[in-house]
């Protein structure tokens, strides 16, 4: 793996002069099995790397990475249970010298804060290629950062969030009057849908987008609102108009 001067846990990204290339070591989490296993052959036809173990939720990955000791998590945030994010700090105790990489589909600003506050040393979504994913791990390895193209417009302020603490919330501006400024335009495009009364796999039909990844920004689309249900959200958009 030319060019690569960090070392992981096992010295496996470790690059002396002249020394026989050793593939990265990769602990692969995520709930779904077709993606995980999609994501590891993808993986294992590259010779830079070498995916020793996988995980389905945040139990398994703690006691994958305590056994498997890789140089870098791949880490999907929704899982079950445990939400990837609050699995860092056990992840990070079990194997310390790994570098913890979040591949999601969340898009939310909030979740990019958390990961990032939480020691994440990036934030790749699903939709990367496979030469943006690999690069991602080569710079993990060597201690560097990398944020998806389309998060990057977030993250001055997931980076405030992360710096400022108690401190920087008490100084914030006052939230907007409207609670639906506080979606994102997918966020509002998928809430006038909800209104219509479309379901999430006809919303994912209509955007062409993962029935998964309407799903989540649901959810986030609740949380923002102060929501319980979609029911909810649909009279709220209703009554809105």
């Amino acid at each position: 793996m030319s060019g690569t001067a960090g070392q992981g846990a096992h010295g496996g990204a470790g690059r002396g002069a002249g020394a026989a290339a050793v593939p990265v070591r990769v602990l692969v989490v995520d709930d779904h099995t077709l993606f995980r296993r999609g994501l590891t052959a993808l993986l294992a036809a590259d010779a830079r790397f070498a995916v020793v173990a996988e995980a389905a939720d945040a139990g398994e990955a703690q006691r994958r990475a305590a056994e498997a000791r890789p140089d870098v998590i791949l880490l999907d945030n929704h899982l079950p249970g445990v939400n990837g994010v609050d699995a860092l700090p056990g992840l990070r105790e079990a194997a310390p010298e790994a570098r913890v990489l979040m591949l999601t589909v969340s898009e939310d600003e909030d979740d990019l804060a958390a990961a990032l506050r939480g020691g994440a040393c990036g934030y790749l979504l699903k939709t990367a290629d496979s030469e943006l994913l690999a690069d991602a791990i080569l710079r993990a390895v060597r201690g560097q950062s990398t944020v998806s193209p389309e998060m990057t417009g977030k993250l001055v302020s997931a980076f405030q969030s992360v710096q400022g603490g108690a401190a920087a919330a008490a100084a914030a501006p006052a939230a907007p009057a409207d609670p639906l400024d506080t979606l994102s335009p997918r966020e509002q495009e998928i809430l006038a849908l909800i209104a219509r009364g479309d379901s999430n796999k006809e919303i994912a039909r209509e955007l062409a987008i993962a029935e998964t990844t309407v799903k989540i920004h649901v959810q986030h689309i609740l949380r923002k609102l102060g929501l319980s249900s979609r029911v909810q959200a649909a009279v709220y958009a209703t009554q809105r108009r």
